[in-house]
């Protein structure tokens, strides 16, 4: 199904350090789960090679909250998490 971006979604892109690519193979790929207000989540995990204030953090979790329009899912939103599986500590963008 194709996969558009809504104008506030694209600018939480940029602002949380997500890629498009990203996002959309979240939409694609991800787990699926149920969101406010009748809306759809996804989430997945990706490798993260940055840092985020001065730490490094080696998954980076995209999270997008999407609505069904026709044929297509318009993302609402999108938040990244960065996190260690050692210590499930997460820090939110």
């Amino acid at each position: 199904m194709k996969v558009k971006l809504h104008p506030h979604a694209q600018a939480r892109i940029l602002e949380r350090g997500a890629t498009e690519r990203e996002v959309i193979a979240t939409v694609e790929h991800g787990e699926q789960f149920p969101a406010k207000f009748g809306r759809t989540g996804f989430r997945r995990n990706f490798p993260h090679v940055g840092q985020w204030r001065e730490k490094h953090y080696p998954i980076k979790q995209i999270e997008v909250i999407a609505v069904q329009e026709d044929d297509c899912w318009m993302v609402i939103t999108v938040m990244v998490k960065c996190f260690s599986r050692r210590n499930e500590r997460e820090t939110n963008l």
